[in-house]
């Protein structure tokens, strides 16, 4: 490669910290939103996906959130001390355990999330609603292609 760094990858480099830092731009408003209600961004993560997909088996939490598992495990023993989510056996296999939120979580959630969607509304009102969609389609092909290429890379390491 020469030595000076050719147009696309010094697109790429530039869309990279760009999207870096509008992430943690957004990130950052939404934390602020969640600190403002009374829990951290990993709790209100758990309790706002256990709200809207019903109970999970708690190994999957994590991987969908993006989580490592000790924090996986800290967060559902924090949220069930505080009475808002309970853990119960998987009826086919007990080795499964899942996490759902109690009637206590489900009251919680909503007072809060609709403070929050407003939150993020507000976090991202830098864009029109055609825009947001245009960067949810970007987004995703983004993702997929990256995905791709990461599972090539593992399967050739």
């Amino acid at each position: 490669m020469s030595e000076r760094i050719d147009r696309e990858t010094e697109t790429s480099l530039h869309l990279f910290r760009v999207f870096s830092k509008a992430f943690k731009s957004v990130a950052d408003h939404s934390a602020a939103g969640c600190k403002v209600e009374g829990f951290n961004p990993t709790d209100f993560a758990v309790i706002e996906m256990l709200h809207h997909k019903g109970p999970q088996p708690i190994q999957q939490i994590g991987a969908k959130l993006l989580l490592q598992s000790g924090n996986v495990t800290y967060v559902i023993d924090k949220l069930e001390r505080n009475g808002l989510l309970r853990r119960h056996p998987c009826a086919k296999d007990r080795r499964v355990i899942f996490a759902e939120l109690t009637d206590m979580g489900h009251e919680e959630m909503n007072a809060i999330f609709p403070k929050q969607a407003q939150t993020l509304r507000r976090a991202m009102s830098g864009l029109t609603l055609e825009e947001k969609e245009q960067a949810i389609s970007l987004l995703k092909k983004l993702g997929i292609q990256a995905e791709k290429l990461s599972l090539v890379t593992k399967k050739g390491s």
